[in-house]
């Protein structure tokens, strides 16, 4: 939930979707995603919608929280009609969900199911920190349906963790990942971040080793990204700390991919890999993929048929919203076919399967020609129609598909 939302158009007070959005719903894949904003404490390099209880002030509470995003669930429901909408995959993402009860949030997973139905074997993904959860807490969320658990690892050193302002010790990250286990999660992921500040090469092998030592069934890697409005840009501004380093980067994501790829793990998106393809982020992809979604909870987005909406973003706003009956959405936009087609090439590209070349203008499949040449995408799929990265292309991505978005 970044800091700064999109411009858009006003969104209506209903939440009143236009009937293109709503035509052939039922075939698309259908996804909730549940934001819960809060933080024990706010870390310096995010620009997500998080607050601490300092933050927030009296007159916003936690205890409340669950039946002020059931509201919306309730509102989601009537938004989008009678048409059957089985939810393939729930998201709790933060902030930290697991600061909140289980109770609650086993509380907003069976509200998901009484009014959508939980496909079979749906995934249900629940955000935490290492410090967050106890075994008995994972106990309760696993027997209540929460099968995915990702911990938010960051790093093994405690010196980067201090850093970027996280607080649990790295010792504690292979107890937590033991709780879920032993807790039955069927999936296990924990997130990284290189390129911190002061991190070596040496530190970032350190936390990869942590990593492959607890085995997880899923990796998520990504380069720090100093937003404005952080403190940590802040810092940088100052000369406090150094900015990210292009070529560190580039390093520290080659030997992610090597030590990961050697342990068995494949990539399936730029910054991800997993153990299998059951071990692939359903909810995650469905974003890739085009498919919607409905956010939740301040500052939360969402997807439906080609319209995108983002809610208010401070909590007391979005309740106030609820409780006058009205829509929480802030502002939003209806995607024409031409801004679609460009995003999923600009989606698709980072995934392993790639993209299909007849997706692109005349202008993009002569960049990717040129990109064939440069070593920046495969040459057997390229050959069977698609156009799928290298590892140097994914070094690249993000200038791999300027052009071929042209």
């Amino acid at each position: 939930m970044p800091s700064t939302p999109p411009p858009g158009d006003p969104a209506p007070p209903d939440g009143a979707l236009p009937a293109v959005a709503l035509e052939s719903a039922g075939s698309r894949p259908f996804g909730v995603y549940l934001h819960v904003p809060f933080c024990a404490v706010r870390c310096g390099y995010c620009d997500f919608t998080t607050y601490t209880a300092e933050e927030l002030g009296p007159g916003v509470s936690r205890a409340d929280y669950a039946a002020t995003a059931r509201a919306e669930l309730l509102m989601a429901r009537r938004v989008l009609g009678d048409s059957e909408r089985p939810v393939g995959t729930v998201f709790f993402g933060g902030g930290t969900p697991t600061l909140l009860p289980p109770a609650d949030l086993l509380g907003l997973l069976r509200a998901v199911d009484d009014l959508f139905g939980l496909d079979p074997g749906a995934e249900v993904t629940v955000e935490a920190n290492p410090d967050s959860v106890t075994p008995e807490s994972l106990d309760a969320l696993s027997v209540g349906g929460v099968n995915r658990i990702s911990f938010g690892m960051q790093s093994a050193v405690p010196a980067v963790l201090a850093t970027l302002d996280r607080t649990h010790d790295p010792e504690r990250v292979p107890l937590a990942v033991a709780w879920a286990r032993a807790a039955g999660f069927a999936q296990v992921s924990l997130d990284l971040i290189y390129g911190t500040p002061g991190e070596s090469l040496t530190d970032w092998e350190r936390s990869l080793d942590a990593v492959l030592a607890v085995r997880p069934d899923h990796v998520s890697a990504y380069a720090l990204v100093v937003e404005e409005g952080t403190r940590l840009a802040a810092q940088v501004r100052r000369g406090e700390l150094a900015a990210p380093d292009d070529d560190d980067l580039a390093d520290k994501y080659l030997l992610a991919d090597e030590r990961l790829a050697g342990a068995g793990y494949g990539w399936y998106e730029v910054s991800n890999w997993a153990v299998d393809e059951a071990a692939r982020c359903r909810h995650n992809l469905g974003y890739w993929r085009d498919g919607d979604w409905w956010g939740v909870g301040p500052g939360a987005h969402s997807h439906v048929g080609g319209v995108r909406w983002w809610n208010v973003r401070h909590p007391t706003a979005y309740a106030e919203r609820l409780a006058a009956g009205a829509s929480p959405a802030l502002a939003r936009e209806l995607l024409t076919p031409a801004q679609r087609s460009v995003e999923q090439v600009l989606l698709r590209i980072r995934l392993v399967d790639g993209l299909a070349l007849a997706a692109l203008s005349d202008r993009g499949r002569a960049a990717a020609r040129r990109a064939l040449g440069d070593g920046l995408l495969e040459r057997a799929p390229f050959a069977a129609g698609r156009a799928v990265l290298t590892l140097t292309g994914r070094l690249l991505a993000d200038a791999v598909v300027r052009e071929l978005a042209d």
